[in-house]
Formats: structure tokens, C-alpha cells, sequence
């Protein structure tokens, strides 16, 4: 009997249960540490901003000195002072003058409030050096002030552990002057495709050959989720030769991945490979993607994706990433939204289908392609995997289904 999908899920997420512990960590410049996990709190070394400076180009004032009185209904003719540009410490500002100031530079002490350069009479700033006054109307004190911390304060966690650092995250550690950040050292993969009818691309392609996608494929995902891949060459369908290739590498590797040679034909190089390791070869019900194997090789995790090229990537996505993410906290689930389809499909029964598809503006999804396992000019025109549970067997346009972000 088949097993379920979230049955395997679950027997991957357990076989990778070890690698959850405490890792070794490293510290890395920034950009190094692009798609890393963080390994410690980070606590902000300063405040952001740094000091109250101006949201506009404008007039720094004091609000006081333009407040409404018997007098004085619509602000106050005030004398201008040296202009604040951006990066200079400026002088206190006095009462009943006004500093030109521009967006980001720091206010003066004294000034609590800016009035923009379009409120002004006249509305332009004036020479430097040039004696002169200017009217400005009543302002409430912060106007257009960006108060020192009103971003983060110093001390405070700007970063948690565990965080997957991105753009937002790395201009984050820079804004607060870190040029190194530590970050965990990642997960050591060991990727094997395997097959005598594969070839590496850029070589010639005999009759009978296909290049090989799958190393690719898989490489690109593995390191976009932020694994550390060894990938081999091809391994043609000798069981000794593959041992041999596993063997001189699994000392250093943390997984080991397969790809191919894992269903029931006469010349399925892994299953042969893994005859005396504790590996067991099952079915999973899911189109495509449905021979797995999973165990331990000389004592090392082991996940044996099947040959087709959609199968891998969805065996990736549909197991071994949710297990990372549930074991190390990264990589991030992938986002799942609900989308209506813009064309019937049907499903085969007692099997969970996940088709390819482009998410649309509207809300709907197209499938791109078949529900073939080949299909990978399908698979690169696709933004989503489109999820079709195992007791459904068609479904209607217009029918919500729950498609994965890719």
C-alpha cells in the first residue's frame, strides 16, 4: 500500500531529527552571510536614527516662535541662520531664527519642529552667507522631525536568532554599523544524480542520451533554501562504482541525495547500491514524485528522489524542505494561498496530484503543462505547485484550490 504524503513527510522530518541540535557557527562580511541563518541575538550597538534629523528640506525652527497669539495668526517672520546640510553638527539654534536644513541632516539644538521649503515666503532657500528673513506659518512641535530611536534603540534586539538573513535584514546590520554578522554553519548535502543514459551539459549528446537537469535543479533549490552542496557528476548504473563515489564523500556530509535508480525497473542503480544499508524504497501517494527512498547510508541521512526532473524538485519541496524548516527553522515554509483554477484538471484516484502553475493578478491560477513528470519547460514557466488533495479526482474551473509560492 502507498504511502501518504504527510506519512513521508513526517518519516523525513524524524530521519533528520538529529541535525537539529546545536551547530557550529562562523562569522561571515555581510554579504557572505546572504540567505545564512543567524546564530545569535543581535542587539542594536546604537540608536536609528542616531539623532533627531529632518524628514524634509525645509526650515528647522523653534515651534514656540511661530505659535498663533494676538499678534501673530499665521505664523512669524523669523531671521535666517547658517543652512544644516546633511553630515554637518550645526550650531544651537537661537529664538526667533530658522536654520535651512535638509532631509536627513541632524536638528539643531533648540530647533523642534521643520516647515517645508513650499511653506516658505519666499519659498526658496537663500544663498549662503546672504542676510535675510523668511515667514513661515505655525507648526506643532515633531512636525516633520524624525525623532533619535523612533526606528530601534540601542540595546534593544534588532535580530533574533534563527532569522534567515535577506536584503532587509543584512541593510538592517549595516544601518547599525556591523560589517560581520555569526551565522550558523550550514547543512552539508551531498548530491548524487545518477544514470547511464545521463550526460553533463555542454558536452555532445549521443543517441539514445539526455542531459542531466536534475543537478541543477536541485543544486539551485538546495542552495537557494541555504544548504551547502557537494554535487558529483553523473554516476552511471554500477553499484560498486556508486558506493565508491558515496563512500569517498559521506565523511564529509551532513545528507546524502539521490536522484534516479529508485523505482522497480531492471537497472535501478540505488536500490542495488543500498541492498546491505538500512534504506527502505517505498511509494508515495503523490503524482509526481511517487518512488522515494529514505534510510541511512553507513550511517548518514539518505533520500533517494526519483529520475524525472519535475520529480525532483517536487520531492524536494514537498519533503525535504518542510523537514528543514520544521528541524533547523530554515529554510521558510513557502507561502500557501488559495487561488481559484482557470481550468478544469483531473486528479488520479487515492493520489495527492501537485500540478505547475502561474498565479495571476486576479487571483486565479493557470496550469502550465500536464501533470507529465518530464515537463520542465512547464516547470520554469511556473510560479506556483498547485495542490490537489488524494480523495479528489477532478475538479471544475473555478474550483479554490491551495497552490504553493515558489
Amino acid at each position: 500500500m502507498a504511502r501518504s504524503v504527510a506519512a513521508h513527510r513526517e518519516a523525513v522530518q524524524e530521519l533528520l531529527s538529529g541535525l537539529g541540535g546545536p551547530r557550529s557557527t562562523e562569522v561571515v562580511p555581510l554579504m557572505a552571510a546572504l540567505g545564512r541563518v543567524l546564530a545569535v541575538d543581535v542587539l542594536a550597538p546604537l540608536s536609528l536614527p542616531p539623532f533627531a534629523n529632518s524628514q524634509m528640506d525645509g526650515f528647522a525652527v523653534r515651534a514656540a516662535d511661530l505659535a498663533p497669539n494676538s499678534e501673530n495668526d499665521d505664523g512669524a517672520e523669523l531671521t535666517v541662520v547658517d543652512p544644516v546640510p546633511a553630515g554637518a553638527a550645526p550650531a544651537k539654534l537661537l529664538p526667533g531664527s530658522a536654520a535651512p536644513i535638509m532631509t536627513g541632516a541632524m536638528m539643531p539644538e533648540g530647533a523642534d519642529a521643520v516647515v517645508p521649503i513650499e511653506q516658505a515666503v519666499p519659498g526658496v532657500f537663500p544663498l549662503p552667507g546672504t542676510e535675510t528673513t523668511v515667514r513661515l506659518p505655525s507648526v506643532r512641535p515633531g512636525t516633520f522631525v524624525r525623532d533619535a530611536g523612533s526606528d530601534i534603540s540601542a540595546g534593544t534586539v534588532a535580530l533574533r536568532s534563527g532569522t534567515t538573513l535577506g536584503p532587509g535584514q543584512l541593510g538592517l546590520l549595516a544601518a547599525l554599523g556591523l560589517g560581520s554578522v555569526e551565522v550558523r554553519t550550514p547543512l552539508r548535502v551531498l548530491l548524487v544524480p545518477t544514470g547511464d543514459e545521463v550526460v553533463e551539459p555542454g558536452s555532445a549528446l549521443p543517441p539514445g542520451k539526455i542531459y542531466d537537469s536534475n543537478g541543477t535543479l536541485l543544486e539551485a533549490a538546495m542552495a537557494q533554501a541555504g544548504l551547502h552542496v557537494t554535487r558529483t557528476g553523473v554516476s552511471g548504473d554500477d553499484p560498486s562504482a556508486l558506493l565508491d563515489l558515496l563512500r569517498s564523500h559521506t565523511g564529509e556530509v551532513d545528507l546524502v541525495v539521490s536522484t534516479g535508480g529508485v523505482s522497480k525497473g531492471a537497472y535501478e542503480v540505488v536500490r542495488q547500491a543500498m541492498d546491505n544499508q538500512p534504506v527502505e524504497f517505498v511509494s508515495v501517494a503523490m503524482q509526481p514524485g511517487g518512488p522515494q527512498g529514505i534510510g541511512t547510508f553507513d550511517g548518514v541521512p539518505f533520500l533517494g528522489f526519483p529520475g524525472n526532473p519535475v520529480s525532483c524538485l517536487v520531492s524536494f519541496e514537498m519533503f525535504l524542505r518542510p523537514a528543514l524548516t520544521a528541524v533547523l527553522g530554515s529554510p521558510s515554509a513557502r507561502i500557501a494561498l488559495r487561488a481559484l483554477l482557470t481550468e478544469r484538471l483531473t486528479s488520479p484516484s487515492g493520489k495527492h496530484q501537485v500540478r505547475r502553475g502561474t498565479l495571476l493578478p486576479d487571483g486565479t491560477v493557470r496550469l502550465e503543462g500536464g501533470p507529465g513528470s518530464h515537463l520542465i519547460h512547464a516547470l520554469a514557466n511556473s510560479n506556483a505547485l498547485v495542490q490537489v488533495p488524494e480523495d479528489v479526482t477532478e475538479l471544475e474551473a473555478g474550483a479554490e484550490v491551495e497552490v504553493w509560492m515558489l
